[in-house]
C-alpha cells in the first residue's frame, strides 16, 4: 500500500537515501531540505510523487507551513521522518552559548516543532507513524560532544513520553540510532572535522588526539542500506519504539548499561539514606 512521507534534512546523507527508497517503491514524499536544489535530479525523475520543500526547522512557522502544504498536497500524511541535524564539536567548556542555542534549536527545536505540526493531521486521519532520527551518541556520551550529546538524549527522552501520549489514537513512534555511516563522499565522516567546530582550547588537543584515533576506526554503514532498513520498519505491523543501525556500538551499550545498573545497585545504601530510611 502506497505511503505518504514527510521527510526533513533531505539533501544529502541518510535523508536523502529516505527519500530515494521511498520513491523508487513507488511511495510519495513531502522532502524539507534547507537547500532543494540537491532535490532537482529526484524531481526530474519522479515527478508529482516528490513534493520538494524549502525548510529551515528552527523557523516554527514554516515547519507548520510545510507540513500543512505537504498533507493538502497529497491529502495525509502516513510517515514523518525527523532527520534534520548536525553535531555542534567542542569541549563543554569551549562551547559558546550561541553554538549551544544553536544545536538545540535545530536538533531539538526543529524535531519539536515537526512533531506539534504532524499530530494535528495524524490524529484526525486515526493513525500514522513518527521516526525520530537519533544517535549511538542519545544512548552514552564521548568527550568533546556535549551539545550533540545534549540534543540526542533530549530526543530520546521528547519520544518515550510522546509515544506513550499518542498511542492511544494509533499514531507509532520510533526512535533510530544509527552509529557512523558513509554519507558525505562515500566516508565515514569524522565528527572532529566538521563546519561546526568550537574555538579549540589547547588544554583538550590531547584529548581531541586520542578521540579522533579512535573514531576512524569505526565501521561506516552504508545509507542505501539504512534506507532499506527504515522500509522494514515503517511496513510492520508491530514496529520497535528504539532499533540501532549500523555496528560498532552494541558491546560498548551493553557494558555502558550494565555500569550503570550496578553503580545504581552499590549505591543502594546511601539512596535509602537520602530517603531518610535504613537499606534492607
Amino acid at each position: 500500500m502506497t505511503k505518504t512521507w514527510f521527510v526533513t534534512g533531505t539533501s544529502r546523507g541518510l535523508g536523502r537515501s529516505f527519500v530515494e527508497a521511498a520513491l523508487t517503491r513507488g511511495d510519495r514524499v513531502a522532502a524539507a531540505a534547507r537547500d532543494i536544489t540537491s532535490l532537482d535530479d529526484l524531481v526530474a525523475a519522479h515527478g508529482e510523487a516528490l513534493l520538494p520543500l524549502t525548510l529551515d526547522v528552527t523557523d516554527k512557522a514554516a515547519v507548520f507551513e510545510a507540513v500543512a502544504r505537504a498533507k493538502q498536497h497529497f491529502g495525509g500524511l502516513d510517515v514523518v521522518v525527523n532527520n534534520a541535524g548536525y553535531a555542534q564539536i567542542g569541549a563543554i567548556e569551549e562551547l559558546t552559548e550561541q553554538e549551544l542555542r544553536d544545536q538545540l534549536e535545530t536538533n531539538v527545536f526543529g524535531a519539536i516543532w515537526v512533531v506539534q505540526a504532524a499530530l494535528p493531521h495524524l490524529r484526525e486521519q486515526g493513525g500514522g507513524h513518527i521516526i525520530q532520527m537519533s544517535s549511538a551518541a542519545g544512548l552514552f556520551a564521548m568527550p568533546l560532544g556535549g551539545a550533540y550529546h545534549i540534543s540526542k538524549w533530549s530526543l530520546e527522552a521528547m519520544n518515550d513520553s510522546l509515544a506513550q501520549e499518542v498511542a492511544e489514537f494509533g499514531i507509532r513512534v520510533t526512535v533510530v540510532e544509527p552509529a557512523g555511516f558513509a554519507t558525505r563522499s562515500g566516508k565515514n565522516p569524522n565528527p572532529l572535522d566538521n563546519g561546526h567546530m568550537a574555538t579549540l582550547n589547547p588544554a583538550y588537543d590531547g584529548l581531541r588526539g586520542r578521540l579522533a584515533g579512535v573514531m576512524k576506526d569505526q565501521p561506516a554503514g552504508d545509507p542505501a542500506s539504512a534506507a532499506q532498513a527504515l522500509l522494514k520498519i515503517v511496513d510492520a505491523e508491530n514496529p520497535p519504539l528504539r532499533v540501532l543501525f549500523g555496528q560498532g556500538f552494541y558491546g560498548r551499550l551493553q557494558q555502558v548499561y550494565a555500569d550503570r545498573l550496578k553503580t545504581w545497585s552499590d549505591w543502594q545504601g546511601l539512596s535509602a539514606e537520602a530517603h531518610g530510611a535504613h537499606a534492607g
